[in-house]
């Protein structure tokens, strides 16, 4: 069977040195770029590698991104070129060229991206670095060293990000604007004790606070951030004055305390409407809440771990009267 003819492409590019190692920088179309890769051994279909092996929800949504019209990535694929891409470089010109084959190159980071390329209706072009010459042994230590040396955005920084990107639904926005209310009003319980970009130790970070407070936003009769702060900083002055005149021991920034102290709230203020109405004041939960840190044992918040389950049930327990008979 005589041997199936591919087109050559040819694209500028720029040489780079780094260590030991050469490789290429350049821009291809996406549809050269689906065509030519693949993500497993060179017998197998590349169209079939890339949906046994990979997301396909998570190329999905890259094409979506993409073919939003508002997509733009620009970080670069990381290919290997194999021996099917007959891969030349041209100092003179400048420029790369190598076969439209199937298998011209081995993704090396990107899998993901090619795919959603692959998926995508939109026309573009993408950043590219080409290794050639590499032996197999190379291909793995490169592939083991771009996936384990890149380290993902933080949580808490991502959140942030978000806000400032106007990516957020009106949930994620009403608990932005709760969240920088405690981070940055004068004389409210939790000032000083808030971490708006990072996990840090004794501080409520963005992620922490959020998973605490998204079940309570349907409890409020109005979305108002402010609204929600002022309820909020009630309960939680009354919490800590509790804590601190019964020496319960209890630090709010711990995650598990704060997400615990935050899950009962439903129920401290019920037992508040049920006593004031709906006036929501530190001195009225303070007579829910002395009850609660007056009985509950330290020895019982510790039994709880990690469980933020176990620890309110804890506290919704130390609420009840205990009976007489």
């Amino acid at each position: 069977m005589a041997r199936q003819e591919y087109e050559t492409v040819r694209y500028t590019a720029s040489l780079v040195s780094q260590g030991e190692h050469r490789f290429y920088t350049l821009t291809m179309p996406a549809d050269v770029l689906a065509r030519t890769c693949f993500v497993t051994n060179r017998d197998e279909d590349p169209a079939e590698g890339f949906q046994r092996l990979l997301n396909k929800s998570r190329a999905k949504e890259i094409a979506e991104y993409i073919d939003s019209g508002f997509g733009t990535i620009p970080t670069s694929v990381v290919l290997s070129a194999q021996a099917d891409a007959e891969f030349e470089y041209s100092r003179s010109n400048k420029t790369v060229s190598f076969k439209e084959a199937p298998h011209s190159f081995l993704i090396l980071d990107g899998q993901h991206r090619v795919y959603g390329f692959r998926l995508a209706k939109s026309d573009l072009r993408v950043p590219v670095v080409i290794y050639a010459g590499l032996s197999r042994i190379d291909e793995t230590r490169l592939f083991i060293d771009i996936n384990t040396t890149q380290k993902p955005v933080p949580n808490e920084l991502l959140l942030d990000i978000r806000r400032l990107a106007q990516y957020q639904d009106d949930s994620e926005t009403t608990l932005g604007e709760v969240f920088d209310l405690f981070d940055t009003e004068p004389n409210n319980p939790l000032l000083g004790k808030m971490s708006a970009r990072a996990r840090k130790r004794a501080l409520i970070s963005r992620v922490t606070f959020n998973a605490a407070f998204k079940p309570l936003l349907g409890l409020f009769s109005t979305p108002d951030p402010h609204r929600i702060f002022e309820i909020m900083s009630a309960y939680y002055s009354s919490t800590l004055r509790q804590i601190s005149e019964n020496k319960v021991g209890i630090d709010i920034t711990n995650p598990v305390a704060f997400r615990g102290i935050t899950m009962i709230f439903p129920d401290v203020a019920q037992r508040v409407a049920d006593l004031h109405g709906r006036e929501y004041l530190q001195a009225h939960f303070d007579d829910v809440t002395s009850d609660i840190y007056s009985r509950v044992k330290p020895s019982a918040l510790k039994s709880a771990g990690n469980s933020v389950k176990a620890y309110a049930q804890v506290l919704t327990l130390a609420m009840k009267p205990r009976s007489i008979f």
